[in-house]
C-alpha cells in the first residue's frame, strides 16, 4: 500500500477547522521522543486515543489506530502518545471526558460505535479537537476519519469468486453496523460482478446485500464465535471467508489454519501477514483500510499547528490509497495471473467510475 498521501488530505488539513491548542495530557510513553531538535523541544502535543471494545491488539483497527498515533510520534517528535482501552461501551464517555480534563490536543475515538459517544462530549468541550475513525460527525471540533471499504472488498469478493473450488463463498461481521456491513456489500458484489461477467454461480454465505441480514458474531473479541460461525459456514460448503469482526475473526483464521489448506480467509483492516503472522498461511489477501496513515497525517498536521476541517473529513478510496487489497502474500503463486490483472482492471475502472460499487454505508 502506497502512503495516504496526496492532494486531497493535503487540501483537507489545510482547510478551515479549530486551532490546536497545547495542554497537557496524561502519562507519556517511556521512551525518549524520536525526531529532530527543533520538534524536540517544541511543546509536546498530546495525542490521546480511547479504544473499542477490541483492545490495542485486535489485530485490526485499533491496532491499526495506534500504530497511526506511534507514527505520528517518529515523524513529529514532539507528538506524546497514550490511549486507554475500553472493555465495554460504557467506557466510552469517561474515557473521553477523561482526556478532555486532561486536557489531550487530540483526543481520537476509534469505531462507529463511539460515534454518538463522541458527538456527545465533543458539544460538551468546544475547545478540545477530536478524532474519530469509522464514523461521521456533526460536531464542528470532530475531524472524520472514514473508508470506501465496500470498493476495496469488491475485488476481494471478485478474487475469491475466481479462486473458489466449491463454488460458495462466505463473509461475518463482528456487529450489524455501517462500518462493517460495508465490507459485506462490497464483497457480495464483487462476487456477482464475477458471477455476471464470468458466467459463473458463485453463492455467498452469511450476508444477504437486499435484506441486510446474514451471520454476526455480536463481539469484536470472541475467537470462540470466530470458530462456531466459521465451522457453520465450511459445513455449508463455504472455503473462502472473509470475517469483518476484530479479534473475533482469529477464530477464523484458527478454524483455516486446522483444514489443512481447505479453508481460505480474507483478513480486513490491516495486512494480516503483517497483524497476524501465524496465520500468513491462511489469509488469501486483506482488504486494506489505511488507517494507520490516515491517522498518522491528522496528527502530525495537528503537531505543527495545521487545521483540521471537520467537513469534509477524510474519506479514504481507491484513488487515494485509503483502502486497497494487500498482496497475495504465499498465495501469490496460488492465483492465477490472469485474475490478478483482472482485479487491476477492475480497480482501474472503479477508480475512473466506470464501475460503480455502491453501498448504503458508504461514507458521503
Amino acid at each position: 500500500m502506497r502512503p495516504v498521501r496526496g492532494k486531497r488530505i493535503l487540501a483537507i488539513l489545510a482547510a478551515g477547522g479549530l486551532t490546536l491548542a497545547a495542554a497537557a495530557c496524561g502519562d507519556a510513553p517511556e521512551e525518549t521522543p524520536s525526531g529532530s531538535s527543533s520538534n524536540a523541544a517544541a511543546a509536546a502535543y498530546k495525542a490521546c486515543m480511547v479504544t473499542d471494545t477490541g483492545g490495542i491488539d485486535d489485530k485490526s483497527f485499533n491496532a491499526s489506530a495506534w500504530a497511526g498515533l506511534e507514527a505520528a510520534k517518529a515523524e513529529a517528535g514532539n507528538v506524546d502518545p497514550k490511549y486507554v482501552a475500553s472493555s465495554s461501551e460504557a467506557d466510552y464517555e469517561p474515557g473521553l471526558r477523561s482526556f478532555v480534563s486532561q486536557k489531550c490536543n487530540f483526543i481520537l475515538a476509534v469505531g462507529g460505535l463511539m460515534g454518538g459517544s463522541t458527538t456527545k462530549v465533543a458539544k460538551e468541550s468546544a475547545d478540545s479537537q477530536f478524532g474519530i475513525v469509522d464514523s461521521g460527525s456533526e460536531s464542528p471540533n470532530v475531524f472524520p476519519m472514514q473508508f470506501a471499504t465496500h470498493q476495496a472488498a469488491f475485488l476481494a469478493g471478485y478474487l475469491a469468486a475466481g479462486y473458489t473450488k466449491s463454488g460458495k463463498v462466505a463473509t461475518y461481521g463482528g456487529m450489524n453496523i455501517p462500518p462493517v456491513t460495508i465490507f459485506m456489500d462490497g464483497f457480495a458484489d464483487g462476487v456477482a460482478h464475477h458471477n455476471s461477467t464470468k458466467g459463473t454461480k458463485v453463492q455467498v454465505l452469511g450476508w444477504d446485500k437486499a435484506k441486510k441480514n446474514g451471520s454476526f458474531a455480536e463481539s469484536f473479541v470472541d475467537q470462540n464465535k470466530g470458530k462456531s460461525i466459521t465451522q457453520t459456514l465450511v459445513s455449508q460448503g463455504a472455503d473462502i471467508i472473509m470475517p469483518v469482526a476484530g479479534g473475533t475473526g482469529l477464530g477464523t483464521a484458527q478454524v483455516a489454519k486446522d483444514s489443512g489448506g481447505k479453508t481460505a480467509v480474507v483478513w480486513v483492516d490491516q495486512d494480516g501477514c503483517k497483524s497476524a503472522e501465524q496465520y500468513c498461511d491462511v489469509f488469501l489477501t486483506t482488504v486494506v483500510k489505511n488507517i494507520e496513515e490516515a491517522v498518522k497525517e491528522a496528527v502530525v498536521a495537528g503537531a505543527k499547528g495545521e487545521k483540521l476541517a471537520a467537513t469534509p473529513g477524510y474519506v479514504g478510496t481507491l484513488e487515494n490509497n485509503g483502502v486497497g487489497l494487500a498482496p497475495y502474500n504465499q498465495f501469490d503463486s496460488k492465483v492465477d495471473a490472469g485474475l490478478k490483472a483482472e482485479i487491476e482492471k477492475l480497480k482501474t475502472d472503479i477508480v475512473a467510475g466506470t464501475i460503480k460499487v455502491e453501498s448504503a454505508n458508504a461514507p458521503a
